[in-house]
């Protein structure tokens, strides 16, 4: 895996090259990809908590859905658009700091991925494990759902 070269607080809402603005939202930080892995970091924010002052179950989702895909288009970061068909999450226990998740691509086909990941703190306990069905779409094509013909 490759570490990537955005580390600063400044969030652009970009991960590993592509746009995804709700990566800005939860100030999502893209640390490494490649061979068929990703690594992203959440830092902790009390705005997206629980009423328990833990990290919500959402933000986990989302975080996994985002690093699960980055994992399927490791391959080629900038040209491939990734659509979350399927994304099964078990949570282990609760988040109450950063969360690191990491993902490793199983298999890639033509069009059809399939990842797993792990989200952890930063002392590796283990918070949650996750699993995606994931579709791949050429970056110039349309990334919405099409009409049937």
């Amino acid at each position: 895996m490759t570490d990537s070269s955005e580390t600063s607080s400044e969030h652009t809402g970009m991960l590993f090259g592509q746009p995804i603005p709700m990566s800005r939202a939860l100030a999502l930080i893209d640390e490494a990809i490649g061979d068929d892995q990703a690594r992203v970091r959440m830092p902790f924010n009390p705005d997206h908590t629980n009423s328990r002052g833990e990290v919500h179950g959402g933000a986990l989702l989302a975080l996994f859905d985002c690093t699960l895909a980055c994992a399927a288009r490791s391959n080629d970061p900038a040209g491939t658009v990734v659509i979350t068909v399927d994304l099964t999450t078990h949570f282990v226990t609760a988040a109450r700091g950063d969360v690191i998740a990491t993902a490793r691509c199983l298999r890639r086909g033509r069009s059809i991925a399939f990842s797993q990941g792990e989200a952890r703190d930063d002392a590796g306990v283990l918070l949650a494990t996750a699993t995606a069905t994931l579709k791949l779409v050429p970056r110039n094509e349309p990334a919405g759902l099409r009409s049937p013909t």
